[in-house]
């Protein structure tokens, strides 16, 4: 087969759930499969780590105008190619009208149909316009749970076996480390020191940092000994507006925001916190509390949408809605020792189920299947 992936999203979303997916799947593809031909779009420069494979071509993109790569280059370049199948990641967006091939989409999840609100407008736009032509057009559909294959159907009445659910996985990179060494670390490229409750994730409204913040709030005195709550994450989106929430709530000596962190030290971070905690109301699949389970880190996490299928008994499920309930389960995790130990271990026993390579073996089959039908 002729298999061509648009893995431009592996670098210009990278630091995000679907510049991760993009850019293992494709790392793992070219390591596991030597039978079948693969052309990648890539956007520009830094792509000569991939590209000297025998069955593996690359053509590049420009990352302005992008309009017209999506319009007019992407479509004349399959139409010229003609491979097998066409494998679009990031969500279908961009999928070509006039079809050359087969047509293999991935769509992570569907928020801006059940939070419309939390979306920016253009996005919010181009989604919705789209989403019902990518999911028509397409032979077969890639998403990341169950929970999002049910909202699709819901929304668009798909058939069932259209949709095929294959998995995410934490990179390898995230592993449990001793927590000495990783202390030595962080205290080495930091000059940080303090036990810590640890948020990675962003700060859209749907992910309930005001939540966190509050339930924080109700324990961080009754506490035994110090615990700063630390909230990774780049200085955009709604980061000001945290700040003067955090000063309003009289706890801005205790949060501390690091701001960009780059993604190799994460691990880190994930290995000398003492809980991770994840409230977010929605999820399509949820990498951060898999990252943290599969470092050994205590997690607790929300139990609506795909998060309690993908963390399935490796992490305390609290209503996101509930900060009485998610201020009594931090404080539980902290207290108690044991009950911290036992999540640890059954975190990383459930975390190690995942894998790239899974993920990647699947998505070949998902093209084998397409090219029989």
């Amino acid at each position: 087969m002729h298999i061509c992936i648009d893995v431009r999203g592996a670098k210009l979303y990278a630091g995000t759930g679907i510049g991760t997916y993009t850019m293992r799947l494709m790392q793992n593809i070219q390591s596991i499969d030597k039978e079948n031909f693969y052309t990648f779009f890539w956007p520009n420069g830094g792509y000569e780590h991939f590209a000297n494979r025998e069955n593996t071509k690359v053509i590049l993109f420009g990352e302005r105008n992008k309009k017209f790569w999506d319009e007019c280059y992407l479509p004349k370049r399959l139409k010229r190619l003609r491979p097998d199948v066409f494998h679009l990641p990031q969500n279908g967006l961009g999928l070509p009208f006039h079809k050359y091939s087969k047509y293999v989409v991935t769509v992570h999840d569907l928020i801006p149909y059940t939070m419309p609100e939390t979306c920016g407008k253009s996005y919010l736009d181009k989604f919705t316009t789209e989403m019902p032509f990518i999911l028509d057009k397409s032979d077969l559909i890639i998403t990341v749970s169950q929970y999002s294959k049910d909202d699709i159907i819901k929304y668009f009445d798909v058939p069932e076996e259209k949709i095929k659910v294959i998995y995410l996985a934490a990179d390898s990179m995230f592993k449990h480390m001793d927590k000495d060494v990783a202390w030595d670390l962080l205290k080495h490229k930091y000059s940080y020191s303090t036990d810590y409750i640890l948020y990675i994730g962003g700060f859209s409204p749907r992910k309930n940092v005001d939540g966190l913040l509050k339930a924080y709030k109700a324990i961080y005195k009754e506490l035994p000994g110090r615990y700063d709550l630390m909230i990774l994450g780049s200085s955009k989106d709604n980061h000001y507006e945290m700040k003067k929430k955090v000063k309003a709530l009289g706890i801005e000596e205790r949060v501390v925001f690091t701001g960009y962190i780059p993604y190799e030290h994460l691990p880190l971070f994930y290995n000398c916190a003492s809980l991770f905690v994840y409230p977010s109301f929605y999820e399509g699949f949820g990498l951060p509390p898999l990252e943290a389970m599969t470092c050994g880190t205590p997690v607790i996490t929300s139990n609506v949408t795909s998060i309690p299928e993908i963390v399935d008994g490796g992490a305390i499920l609290v209503d996101p809605n509930n900060l009485d309930q998610l201020a009594q389960s931090m404080y539980d995790v902290l207290i108690d020792t044991k009950l911290s130990q036992e999540l640890s271990l059954k975190g990383m026993k459930r975390a190690y189920q995942f894998s790239w390579k899974k993920t990647a073996l699947e998505t070949i089959e998902v093209y084998k299947e397409v090219m029989s039908m």
